[in-house]
């Protein structure tokens, strides 16, 4: 097996340069970094009999369907049988029988998390920092990066190397982006940009690279931020995707056996309901109505139980319309609003309307991420009816000083109907993905 026949021609030139002690490789989707990264570890392990390697994730519960499955998969593109190691998944090791080199995979929750995995016998001379990006963004960042660095370069002989893999984000202003910028003043560090277009197109396949065409047509910007990973910077308009194509009345007669409701609940701020049926025969989250009432813009306040008894009304009216006899109702609710959840429980038990509450998950940055998809790849119509929301769709926004700060943070004005519908897609996620391209599923 030659190694240049199993990776990129853009990484010929680092793969036994000693030179660089910090790689930085940086991708668009298929850019084929991760493959990268796994070849180089395994062939750590078995070149060199005096020198382990660590793969680090900023959290332990992502290593063993990514990095630690990538790992296995640089066995098999070696081609070296996997008898020839001893692989464990508690704890998650690989290790070399011939040598006794092992790869260790690890977490680091804290900024001191990693000190315990020192290898005493054989140095680590190889670290590889997976999904960088969250280390600056739910870590220490530079200062995490730094001490990692401090913890297993101690003991080498001048042959210790990082690598740092991520996709990089779409705002310029990221602090992960400073960071490159800072460490491509050294001289002992590279920096590798690729994309699915550095690779040779058989090791792709033609579905996945009509995926990225079909991206191109549809949203130009995305394309380039997600198949090539350009920084595109960020619109400050959060929904830049959303337009008249994407307002339809749902077809007369239609009937939807599920329908699910994403609600948000303000006191003297708008309170929500934004209603879609789950439409599997055309693979579409269909529009259908909404409900919503402001106390400060029309002067009145509703309480709780006002507001449930308005809800059972527009879920009675949506199963007259729209449901089919055996309709069953999903509300996802805003998860601050325990009060206002109780109270249509209660309701809707004493008038005998059968809907499933659940807690809406709150995570603003993945329901954003979810939503554009939705909106972008047309799984996903908005009803004429829902005037409140149509109108946010194009006033919601990033604030303009968090975007260059380097932290985008949505503009908490004029939100409600689209955190209702960000609360409903995320709810429906495991369900309308499948309806999106397979590049597009995950997150």
């Amino acid at each position: 097996m030659r190694i240049s026949e199993i990776i990129i021609p853009k990484y010929h030139r680092i793969f036994n340069n000693k030179t660089h002690k910090h790689i930085i490789l940086t991708s668009g989707r298929a850019g084929t970094k991760s493959s990268y990264a796994a070849i180089k570890g395994i062939y750590q392990l078995v070149s060199d009999p005096n020198g382990s390697v660590v793969v680090l994730r900023k959290r332990h519960n992502k290593l063993r369907k990514t990095v630690y499955k990538e790992m296995l998969r640089g066995i098999n593109r070696l081609g070296i049988p996997k008898n020839r190691f001893l692989i464990t998944k508690s704890p998650m090791e690989i290790t070399y029988k011939k040598h006794g080199t092992t790869m260790y995979f690890a977490g680091s929750d804290g900024i001191d998390d990693t000190k315990g995995i020192i290898d005493e016998d054989r140095p680590i001379k190889l670290v590889i920092m997976d999904e960088l990006t969250e280390f600056f963004d739910d870590g220490e960042g530079e200062d995490e990066i730094l001490n990692i660095i401090a913890t297993f370069a101690r003991g080498n002989q001048g042959d210790f190397q990082m690598i740092y893999l991520f996709n990089p984000p779409k705002n310029p202003n990221s602090d992960i982006v400073k960071w490159v910028q800072k460490m491509g003043q050294r001289p002992d560090c590279i920096h590798i940009h690729t994309d699915y277009r550095d690779v040779p197109p058989n090791w792709l396949g033609p579905d996945l690279i009509q995926e990225a065409e079909t991206l191109e047509r549809v949203d130009e910007r995305r394309y380039r931020w997600l198949w090539l990973g350009d920084s595109i910077g960020v619109d400050e308009v959060i929904y830049y995707m959303f337009g008249q194509k994407h307002i339809e009345t749902p077809v007369s007669g239609l009937r939807f056996p599920v329908i699910g409701i994403g609600g948000d609940y303000g006191q003297q701020n708008a309170t929500t309901f934004q209603a879609f049926g789950l439409d599997m025969a055309n693979k579409k989250l269909q529009g259908l109505d909404e409900y919503y009432h402001s106390g400060r813009e029309t002067g009145k306040q509703k309480s709780p139980s006002e507001y449930a008894q308005d809800f059972v009304r527009f879920v009675e009216k949506l199963g007259e319309l729209y449901g089919t006899s055996n309709v069953r109702f999903y509300l996802y609710l805003d998860p601050s609003a325990k009060g206002l959840q109780e109270e249509i429980k209660r309701t809707c038990r004493a008038v005998n309307v059968p809907v499933i509450i659940r807690d809406a998950d709150n995570d603003v940055k993945l329901g954003i991420s979810r939503v554009q998809k939705a909106l972008t790849f047309h799984v996903m119509s908005i009803s004429p009816k829902q005037k409140y929301a149509i109108g946010e769709f194009g006033t919601y926004e990033y604030d303009k000083d968090s975007i260059e700060k380097g932290k985008e943070e949505p503009v908490k004005a004029a939100d409600h109907c689209m955190d209702g519908i960000r609360y409903l897609v995320a709810g429906f996620w495991s369900k309308i993905k499948h309806w999106l391209p397979v590049q597009e599923r995950d997150g």
